[in-house]
């Protein structure tokens, strides 16, 4: 058998092959997918270097007016900022609430085809409308106040849960149900023995997650008049001689915000990992809550 010669001088004729040119196409065309709408919504928004060259200067003004922080009437905005967190509660309990159900009928592997397609098309359309819309559209049967926010937050959570609830249930082992079926389990026992525990420690840890973006948005809808710390920071911010009450209130709330995020970080890293966080928090929840042991493996007799 003779062995081929396949050094570089042995191989003079030889042409490379040429490189495919879709990919090349594609990466052009991605490029140019990007930069286009780009340039345009620049153009669209009206975007001149005048007018950043002096929004720094104007937020400055701003800031500054905020500070030194008037916190002459803590009880009130403690009232206030707590307000926005039973907005943002509620409104959790309520998307939690409803977004659990729908989940299952939005679900390809659990539903059938004609209850998911509507489903699926009914939680879009309630994620279309923003909470600050939704809450616009309530203030006109139940007026202004923190129930409005509620409702308001509640609704768009149902569609957002709705839909990580769906994609967390398509995801599950489909071992555990098809056994259960196999014994003679109905189909409300698959879901309730197969599909629910895998899937529930993912679903709460979204709606840990929620309540986190629903205390911001509980303070976005101060705007339209839906209660909570944000009405306070509007009213104070309309009278210059308020700044600095509008000061405190925003940096109660962005203290809450971040305390909020921490411990809810840590319990949706324990519920899903069943391990506790190295962080601060963790470590004042476990001596809050009692002593963390590690798991033995010594048999007791």
């Amino acid at each position: 058998m003779t062995v081929p010669d396949l050094t570089p001088q042995a191989m003079p004729d030889m042409v490379r092959p040429q490189e495919p040119k879709w990919p090349q196409i594609i990466r052009w065309g991605v490029t140019l997918g990007i930069l286009i709408p780009l340039i345009w919504s620049v153009i669209g928004l009206e975007i001149s270097p005048q007018r950043l060259w002096a929004a720094p200067g104007e937020v400055w003004v701003l800031i500054s007016g905020m500070f030194p922080p008037d916190f002459s009437n803590p009880g009130d905005l403690m009232g206030k900022l707590l307000e926005s967190l039973y907005v943002a509660w509620i409104g959790t309990l309520i998307g939690a609430a409803f977004s659990f159900p729908a989940g299952f009928m939005a679900a390809t592997n659990i539903a059938p085809r004609w209850m998911v397609i509507p489903m699926r098309g009914i939680l879009s359309a309630i994620r279309a409308f923003p909470e600050l819309v939704l809450a616009i559209i309530f203030i006109v049967p139940f007026g202004l106040g923190p129930f409005t926010g509620a409702l308001a937050i509640g609704l768009h959570s149902i569609g957002t849960l709705g839909k990580l609830t769906s994609e967390v249930i398509e995801g599950v082992d489909g071992g555990p149900v098809e056994a259960i079926g196999s014994s003679g389990g109905t189909r409300m026992m698959q879901m309730r023995f197969g599909v629910v525990p895998q899937a529930m420690p993912n679903i709460v840890a979204y709606w840990l997650y929620r309540f986190e973006i629903n205390v911001r948005a509980s303070a976005v809808l101060g705007l339209v008049g839906a209660g909570g710390i944000g009405a306070e920071i509007v009213g104070r911010l309309r009278f210059r001689g308020d700044w600095p009450k509008a000061g405190a209130a925003l940096i109660l709330t962005i203290v809450a915000v971040l305390l909020i995020d921490a411990v809810s970080a840590a319990v949706r890293r324990r519920i899903i990992t069943g391990q506790p966080s190295k962080s601060v928090i963790s470590k004042w929840m476990i001596a809050i809550t009692g002593s963390h042991r590690e798991p033995s493996m010594e048999i007791k007799s």
